[in-house]
């Protein structure tokens, strides 16, 4: 009998270190942040508002530059980009339709036309929207535009997807829709995801790992595994199971916001 083998890590963070110069002096964001994510799993961050999760993303996205530190990629995609990034606003363009939307990066990267129609055909269908291509962004609700942006995102292929709390603005009921939307799209593509949230129960309903960044400087004070089984659904957020789970990270996350008052 063959082993089964070992999933292959597709993100290592060495030693990160992010600080701005402003006026007024320094401002140190990230502190020697280490941890590596593996291929095709979904890692969730979470931590005090204004901590360095939104910074942390942006590097690894090749937004910002490290002070020090390194931020490697192992496996080299082949043939698309190494990460697509989802902010919390959909940011479309509002003189495009859905499509267009969709296809931009592609048309930017001088694919030719066919290429662009069957890969953004594709993901509209991903995404659910078929028969929405012509509607514009004021057209749109807020779940459907982001499920445009993220439609946008994995256009280009990437071997990781950044979103950077991308249901933050929805209301309670669309934000959970929403969830099943991610979880969804993340079966069929089985892309790596790396999201930022502020939601324990969204961190522990859709990752594999949660990382919990103290405040500024950040570190990383908790790597907590989630063993839920897969295909999740909502009522596990409603088990014994859930509930310790979302105790160890609201003790942690307590902890640090007491640490900062000290």
């Amino acid at each position: 009998m063959t082993a089964a083998s070992s999933p292959e890590t597709v993100l290592d963070v060495r030693g990160l270190t992010i600080s701005f110069v402003e006026s007024d002096g320094s401002l140190d964001v990230l502190d020697n942040l280490s941890f590596q994510v593996e291929e095709n799993s979904f890692v969730c961050l979470i931590g005090p508002s204004g901590g360095g999760k939104s910074t942390l993303l942006r590097a690894i996205g090749g937004l910002l530059s490290p002070t020090s530190g390194q931020i490697l990629f192992p496996q080299q995609n082949k043939g698309g980009s190494l990460t697509g990034m989802v902010f919390q606003k959909p940011n479309l363009m509002p003189w495009r339709n859905l499509y267009d939307n969709i296809s931009l990066p592609l048309q930017l990267a001088g694919k030719n036309q066919a290429e662009i129609q069957q890969s953004t055909r594709e993901m509209i269908d991903l995404v659910g929207l078929r028969g929405f291509e012509k509607h514009y962004p004021h057209e749109l609700s807020g779940g459907m535009a982001q499920r445009v942006a993220i439609a946008r995102s994995l256009v280009q292929d990437p071997e990781i997807l950044l979103l950077d709390e991308p249901f933050g603005q929805l209301d309670a009921l669309t934000r959970e829709r929403m969830g099943e939307e991610l979880l969804r799209i993340w079966g069929s593509k089985r892309k790596t995801i790396v999201m930022v949230t502020h939601s324990i129960s969204e961190a522990l309903y859709l990752a594999d790992r949660v990382l919990v960044l103290t405040s500024r400087p950040a570190k990383i004070s908790l790597e907590l595994a989630v063993p839920l089984p897969r295909p999740r659904r909502q009522e596990m957020r409603y088990t014994p199971e859930f509930a310790a789970l979302s105790r160890v990270l609201h003790q942690q996350l307590s902890q640090i916001e007491t640490e900062k008052c000290l």
